[in-house]
């Protein structure tokens, strides 16, 4: 069986499919985001700006993570730092520099917004957006699959010798329940403002540190991070919902 494809050509045009549904993730998670925010009343007249300042430190954040984790490979290949077409994106790396940068935006932008009302809106459109990209990004990379297999599921990836667990398609279908089940309490009772954004940081934060550990940390450095990182999240969406609860619920609509 012939790995998954990590390229394709489009005439004389070569695309990086890694990239390429990268970028269609990031579509649809921008309009998915500028509609929650319209339909809501927030404002999204800033929100291409806003899109982009997230979109290129994400990036920046993600590959500065993934090259220090894994340095004793880039400090001996150099030329290998930009190639973010082969993959290698952390997420939290991403995560770290882009939500600071994020917080103060959205206070500058959106000053009348509560900084938790605002996540309400963004982070369904975000995890929905991660569910794909997951499908279209890492899933078409080098190096993209988990352990090796046996079973039936079982895929061969580039870069990787035999059948490996497909944690892309494992993930993305995570991060798709995930998003149902946020839409899911939002349409179905009254929630708190920061409910939503608490209710994803801790699944999302604990569902990637365990993936981490059964899925991807046999002979990958930087794991170990990984499953803090992820510990970490949870634990701010933990301290997320014990303020929460302490508020008054509101309806949500979308």
């Amino acid at each position: 069986m012939e790995p998954v494809p990590t390229s394709f050509h489009v005439g004389p045009f070569l695309f990086h499919t890694y990239g390429f549904g990268l970028a269609i993730a990031f579509y649809v998670a921008y309009r998915y985001c500028e509609h929650r925010l319209i339909t809501r009343g927030l404002g999204a007249q800033k929100f291409g700006s806003f899109a982009f300042i997230m979109l290129v430190l994400g990036i920046l954040g993600a590959r500065v993570a993934h090259v220090l984790t894994n340095w004793s490979y880039y400090s001996a290949h150099p030329t290998q730092f930009l190639a973010v077409w082969q993959g290698g994106l952390s997420s939290f790396g991403g995560i770290v520099l882009a939500t600071p940068v994020g917080y103060v935006l959205a206070r500058k932008w959106w000053p009348s917004v509560p900084v938790l009302a605002m996540a309400d809106a963004l982070i369904p459109a975000i995890v929905a957006g991660w569910a794909l990209g997951r499908f279209l990004g890492p899933q078409f990379m080098i190096n993209g699959g988990g352990h090796l297999t046996h079973q039936w599921f079982g895929l061969h990836y580039a870069g990787q010798y035999g059948r490996r667990v497909p944690v892309p398609l494992i993930q993305g279908s995570e991060d798709a329940l995930l998003w149902l089940s946020l839409i899911f309490w939002e349409h179905r009772r009254r929630v708190r403002t920061g409910f939503i954004t608490a209710v994803a940081l801790i699944v999302w934060g604990a569902v990637r540190a365990l993936d981490e550990h059964y899925l991807l940390a046999q002979g990958r450095s930087g794991s170990l991070s990984v499953q803090i990182a992820g510990l970490l999240l949870a634990s701010l969406g933990l301290t997320i919902a014990w303020r929460v609860s302490r508020q008054r619920p509101v309806p949500v609509s979308d």
